[in-house]
């Protein structure tokens, strides 16, 4: 048996992932029971293609620790942030300089402008390791956080040609944020976390209520400018593989909480470029030692629609073997796959 596997997540998940939840209650995986048996629901119908709009799709992959029988992580593609009745918003960030020769002064402004998109990017999000598990030497955080760009190279007619990962900022020690103190919540009467909640439901209320044109933050507290497109410590991590992989700050943050949003080309995404359709043309021995390991999966036609692990894989060497390679033995018993099918790899390099 596998150390790890990642598999993606069904109704039956429900307890454990609302475990995980709790390490970080966020608005694409919020701590609160019927709001993640909505999630799963949706996970599944979009595993099983139930969904028929591709773009109304959200998947949800899981990481489990095989010993113990237990999710340890979570990540999150959805298919499309942004649609008619639902737009993805955003606040634009300016730079903007002003200087008056009278009094010899100048000054740099920053100035936020929300913004409204009905034909949206894919998102990646939802990622979580349970605490206690984010010093392990196979680096989970990794593997659940790679896995999506697997699954997106898997199924690319499914997803849109730009993904978009919105990071969190530095909140409060309460867990608030300070830009949504300074300006959402004196135009809409809400918390913070009142807001985040509602957003995940429904949007209108920041059309209707949110001002329209130039925001100056300099009129903001200090504490609340500070965080506009801001990582926080958290995410940092995050942040760089992202930069790592082909992901820009995009002058965009979020209107809740001014966290940065990052954005890529979808096939200019290098793990998206790595990711390859592979035949088993042999199988390693367990004791083999390959330098690269590599995330390796398979589609499948039952619960939980989708397996992948960690292996042993190495690429064909003959003209013949180029499009395929030797798996592990272990890794293709654990997925039920023989010598003649076909997976998908993901190089680690």
């Amino acid at each position: 048996m596998l150390p790890y596997e990642i598999r993606g997540a069904t109704l039956r998940d429900e307890d454990q992932l609302l475990d995980v939840a709790h390490h970080l209650n966020t608005v694409n995986l919020p701590a609160d029971r019927g709001a993640i048996r909505t999630i799963l629901e949706m996970a599944e119908r979009s595993f099983t293609g139930a969904i028929s709009d591709p773009n109304r799709r959200e998947y949800v992959f899981v990481l489990v620790d095989n010993e113990k029988n237990r999710i340890v992580g979570t990540s999150m593609i959805i298919a499309q942030l942004g649609r008619r009745e639902a737009p993805y918003i955003y606040l634009d960030v300016i730079d903007e300089e002003r200087y008056s020769q009278t009094l010899d002064r100048h000054f740099n402004h920053t100035t936020l402008s929300i913004g409204y998109s009905y034909n949206g990017p894919t998102e990646i999000g939802g990622l979580i390791v349970r605490p206690d598990y984010r010093k392990s030497p196979e680096k989970l955080g990794l593997m659940i956080s790679y896995i999506r760009f697997l699954y997106i190279k898997m199924h690319r007619e499914a997803f849109r040609d730009e993904l978009l990962a919105e990071l969190l900022p530095p909140l409060g020690s309460d867990g608030t944020s300070h830009l949504w103190d300074a300006l959402g919540r004196h135009f809409t009467g809400l918390t913070y976390a009142e807001a985040d909640r509602l957003s995940k439901q429904n949007k209108e209320f920041i059309r209707g209520l949110f001002p329209e044109g130039t925001i100056y933050a300099s009129l903001f507290a200090q504490q609340a400018q500070d965080v506009i497109g801001k990582v926080g410590a958290q995410t940092r991590g995050v942040e760089k593989m992202l930069r790592r992989i082909g992901f820009r700050y995009a002058e965009r943050v979020d209107p809740f909480d001014g966290g940065p949003h990052f954005t890529a080309p979808t096939d200019e995404v290098t793990l998206v470029q790595r990711t390859r359709k592979a035949r088993i043309v042999g199988l390693l021995p367990d004791t083999a030692h390959v330098s690269t390991r590599s995330l390796v999966a398979v589609q499948l036609d039952a619960p939980p629609y989708f397996r992948a692990v960690l292996a042993d894989w190495k690429d064909g060497q003959g003209e013949e073997d180029k499009a395929g390679g030797e798996l592990s033995t272990a890794a293709a018993a654990h997925l039920g796959v023989k010598v003649g099918d076909e997976l998908w790899v993901l190089r680690l390099d």
